[in-house]
């Protein structure tokens, strides 16, 4: 199956150790290191890198530590199934958008939004202040200014989601939306409506959830939320 792939450029390590953890948290996301697969020898990868052998073990503990590889005596260092990766981690996040998302990514980001997302909007029916309404509002205008396959519709979308998630109150759920808010920016780029009409029919998707909210309907506004995620993936093609 083709995927379609966006990539965004991670930012860049501050020490030696940061870019080598990089670069092959990287390799092991893009596939090129595989589960189970052992890491050449530190000789060949200081050799590599450039690096001193202490700056590559303190790389290699960055990876063990968010969960890409573990370390045991006379098996060397390997590749851990990437249902142990740490995927609320800020560099974990970056470094898969920086080897290019693909279906697989956005449907499973999609999964936790569909977990958080629907109820942080019924809360936020519930909590809102006339101040957070005022930016969601704000928030949705943009959307309709824009064209829809642009940053700035995708921007605006993003800022819609966050100020839900600071409207319902719950700090859980605004850490959850900030620490994702890279890979939702990326999301909503690919999903972003190709034409006029879909862009209209996304713009008054998200009104509905704006319109909820304010009537302090929590149901409907859940509704609505759900309704919103379940059409970003029919959008980018990840509902199968």
């Amino acid at each position: 199956m083709n995927s379609r792939i966006i990539v965004i450029p991670a930012r860049r390590g501050h020490s030696n150790h940061a870019e080598v953890a990089r670069t092959i948290g990287i390799d092991i996301i893009a596939g090129r290191y595989g589960e189970g697969a052992k890491l050449p020898g530190d000789a060949e990868l200081t050799l590599l890198f450039g690096v001193s052998r202490p700056v590559l073990r303190e790389s290699v503990k960055t990876l063990v530590a968010k969960g890409l590889l573990s370390t045991k005596a006379r098996v060397g260092t390997v590749v851990r199934e990437r249902s142990a990766w740490n995927m609320f981690d800020p560099d974990v996040l970056a470094w898969h958008l920086d080897a290019g998302i693909d279906r697989r990514f956005l449907r499973d980001l999609a999964e936790i939004r569909l977990a958080v997302e629907p109820r942080a909007a019924a809360l936020a029916a519930e909590r809102r202040s006339e101040e957070d309404l005022e930016l969601m509002r704000v928030a949705v205008a943009r959307m309709g200014e824009e064209p829809g396959a642009s940053e700035g519709f995708a921007e605006g979308d993003l800022a819609l989601h966050i100020a839900i998630a600071n409207a319902s109150g719950n700090p859980f759920m605004r850490s959850i939306g900030a620490v994702i808010e890279a890979a939702l920016r990326a999301s909503f780029v690919l999903s972003a409506p190709a034409d006029a009409r879909e862009r209209d029919v996304a713009v008054v998707a998200h009104e509905r959830i704006v319109e909820a909210i304010a009537d302090k309907d929590a149901e409907a506004a859940g509704a609505a939320m759900t309704h919103v995620i379940f059409n970003g993936l029919r959008r980018h093609g990840a509902a199968g």
